[in-house]
């Protein structure tokens, strides 16, 4: 899938009023989503979830296989685009999250510059952080995982 697919994808979503968009493809599930706040349908931006098939059967093949820890449910977090992701909005302040932390739907979780706009990326559910797997400051492709969470 390319990105003037994607875009495609976002046009016919447009075009017709749709919140949400799910494709499989290949080997390869897009899922499209526009936020709403509160009655505010159709104006914010709108979320990309990219999950390759393949890691799915893994996980349930390892789920399967009772190998301890594989039983926990976790989340990936993925850039929605490509920029440089950081941690907190500036060198001298504590990070937005940490790994242990319990966050809550709509909390911002980390930032990613874009052609000089720092884009604020908030979490969709409640959980608690696992893992983070981006270094501050580091470039990110979209469709990248940068946290892991386990939803509550």
């Amino acid at each position: 899938m390319n990105i003037k697919e994607i875009k495609e994808m976002i046009n016919l979503m447009n075009e017709n009023g749709l919140l949400e968009l799910e494709i499989e493809k290949d080997d390869m599930r897009i899922k499209l989503k526009k936020m709403v706040a509160g009655s505010e349908a159709l104006g914010g931006p709108i979320i990309i979830e990219k999950e390759n098939m393949a890691t799915v059967s893994q996980q349930s093949k390892l789920q399967q296989e009772n190998i301890p820890g594989a039983g926990v449910k976790t989340v990936e977090i993925k850039a929605p685009m490509v920029g440089t992701f950081y941690r907190a909005p500036s060198p001298e302040t504590p990070p937005y999250v940490e790994v242990g932390q319990i966050i809550e739907p709509g909390q911002v979780i980390c930032i990613i510059e874009a052609m000089k706009l720092m884009n604020e990326i908030k979490s969709e559910i409640k959980g608690k952080i696992m893992e983070v797997l981006v270094d501050n400051a580091e470039p990110v492709e979209f469709g990248q995982a940068l946290l892991i969470i386990e939803p509550l």
